[in-house]
């Protein structure tokens, strides 16, 4: 079976949802590599037979956890492209709805950005190769083509914009920032934007 096959296969019934939801909890409290099978049956009370039906093995959930979570942050960013004219505005959407990601599903973010998923997927590309970071890219080179960014390089631009906000979510999801992730938004956005702008 192929891995698309394997993946559009896990999300047919409920039962593969309750996996995938007990392998994230599980993959962000305590690591992949600390978590089994027999975790993810009593975690999700999926039996083990079905669980090795629609996933084949772990690596096979966590590509399914990965691939699922991509596919989902690529049809937001689309919808933030389509509803939204201009690069500013776009990228200020996308860094709005990582910090209100990052606050109603923290074990998603925490999975998406700082699991390290080529040490266990793998064959997996890094996260930053991925459609939803190309995305991103793209708006910021859009920005460029329409006059709105400054003729930079392009990932220095694209880093410029993102980075603080990306170095924000990974204080909150640490502890270290108190306050929820909205209350920064328009101050670090200021800066990003700034740092950019014509």
């Amino acid at each position: 079976m192929n891995t698309t096959t394997e993946t559009k296969r896990a999300r047919t019934t409920p039962a593969t949802a309750q996996v995938l939801g007990a392998a994230l909890n599980l993959f962000t409290e305590q690591g992949y590599f600390n978590t089994s099978i027999p975790d993810i049956v009593k975690a999700s009370s999926v039996s083990t037979g079905s669980i090795y039906h629609y996933f084949r093995d772990k690596e096979g959930i966590a590509r399914s956890l990965y691939n699922s979570l991509v596919e989902r942050m690529e049809q937001h960013f689309s919808e933030i492209e389509s509803t939204h004219a201009t690069a500013h505005d776009r990228c200020r959407a996308v860094i709005d709805l990582l910090f209100q990601l990052t606050e109603q599903e923290p074990a998603v973010m925490r999975f998406m950005l700082f699991s390290r998923h080529r040490e266990f997927i793998l064959d997996q590309k890094p996260v930053c190769s991925s459609r939803p970071f190309v995305q991103m890219r793209e708006m910021v080179a859009v920005g460029m083509k329409q006059g709105e960014i400054r003729e930079i390089t392009p990932i220095v631009a694209a880093s410029s914009v993102f980075g603080g906000s990306l170095r924000l979510i990974q204080l909150r999801l640490d502890g270290i920032l108190d306050a929820p992730l909205p209350e920064y938004l328009d101050e670090i956005w200021q800066c990003s934007w700034r740092s950019v702008a014509l």
